[in-house]
């Protein structure tokens, strides 16, 4: 059976209270290693933790260096050594894409929130195999396609540049034009993002490796979704009699608010008999296509901190009173009610354009109520964590 969870190794070990440690062995020569193996290749083999991923090189910025980003595969890190360039622009494209995930969350329970330091980035909430896992591989698969792709147009790579295929004529609705300008090389974008992001998932034959390589392909498609025909016209007082035109990518926001949408439609679903797809979980739904978003198992409710599930919490999180969405206090806060504080704030205001070229404003003080939401009681958060 395969499991749709993936459990490793964990870099430490905690010893229970009350139990022998190593170091109560008897030291003759030799003997500590010997004692402390077993009990070491059982804890290891038993504690789960979250992956290092390749996520993390979007904190490491122009500090890439491909021996010491955590989690890369043999072929990742040889794709990092042989495209340093291309790895900056992942860099790039991966604060791009956690800023694009963050915002579009920014009014849920789950806000997509990340752990300073931390190689896994997002901790433990990727364990389990759930629509915001598929959001995540989606998205972080999407903004290397995008960085790549823009990277390529801009002349920022040696390994490529403007689409090669888009010469000659073409036509469109509007009838024929010239290919000209630059247009963006996704298929160069999407061809890198899959070598690069697919590759860890290629090498583990689980249920998980599956949805995350489904879920990569859904982002990759996505960007390519919303390429767009920009034109110029030529003639006579721009009679637009010759056009000339280039294919372009729209902005990422676009590709997040697709897949926001995505992650709204998931589709959950279980793998099949010989493990080589899926089906849905509940007959009644229709089956995944290749642009939906899947998922196995359900979200926690990321009401109150639980540690196993990588849940934060709420506590503490700025809702709106009057809001029956899902940054209301109603649903942001889990019914536990929320706080009230009374804070001014200091805008511009006012503002006027003074010739030639200076905008003055005025300094404003505005009086607000900010709605945050309590934290459980005691006994309910030591019961989840």
């Amino acid at each position: 059976m395969l499991s749709p969870n993936r459990l490793e190794a964990s870099p430490g070990i905690a010893v229970a209270p009350g139990r022998a440690e190593c170091g109560a062995f008897p030291r003759t020569a030799g003997a500590a290693p010997r004692l402390c193996l077993p009990l070491v290749l059982l804890l290891l083999a038993l504690t789960p933790r979250a992956d290092s991923s390749w996520w993390y090189i979007g904190a490491l910025g122009a500090r890439v260096i491909c021996d010491n980003i955590p989690g890369l595969v043999n072929k990742q890190r040889q794709l990092c050594q042989r495209y340093p360039d291309i790895m900056q622009s992942v860099g790039e494209g991966a604060k791009e894409w956690i800023r694009e995930c963050q915002h579009q969350f920014r009014h849920h329970r789950w806000n997509c929130s990340t752990l300073d330091r931390d190689h896994t980035v997002f901790g433990r909430v990727m364990l389990r195999s759930s629509r915001e896992a598929a959001f995540v591989y989606a998205i972080s698969s999407a903004g290397v396609v995008y960085a790549i792709t823009r990277a390529c147009s801009q002349g920022d790579l040696k390994v490529c540049s403007c689409d090669p295929l888009k010469r000659g004529r073409s036509k469109d609705e509007r009838g024929e034009f010239d290919w000209g300008g630059c247009s963006d090389n996704i298929n160069y974008g999407i061809r890198f993002a899959k070598a690069f992001v697919d590759a860890k998932e290629k090498k583990v034959k689980d249920a998980r490796a599956l949805m995350n390589l489904h879920n990569n392909r859904c982002g990759r498609m996505a960007v390519k979704r919303f390429l767009k025909l920009e034109c110029k016209c030529h003639g006579v007082s721009g009679s637009c009699t010759l056009r000339t035109c280039w294919l372009a990518m729209s902005d990422f926001r676009k590709t997040g608010d697709y897949l926001r949408k995505k992650y709204n439609g998931a589709i959950q679903v279980t793998m099949n008999q010989d493990g080589t797809g899926f089906t849905v979980a509940n007959k009644n739904f229709r089956k995944p296509t290749k642009t939906d978003l899947v998922y196995f198992e359900n979200s926690p409710d990321y009401c109150v901190m639980d540690k196993s599930a990588g849940s934060l919490g709420t506590a503490g999180r700025v809702c709106s009173k009057v809001s029956r969405g899902t940054d209301g206090c109603e649903v942001m806060c889990c019914g536990r009610g929320y706080d009230t504080t009374r804070v001014t704030r200091v805008t511009k205001c006012e503002c006027k354009f003074h010739w030639c070229c200076a905008v003055r404003c005025k300094e404003c003080e505005d009086t607000v109520d900010v709605h945050t939401c309590k934290a459980p009681k005691r006994a309910e958060w030591l019961d989840q964590t």
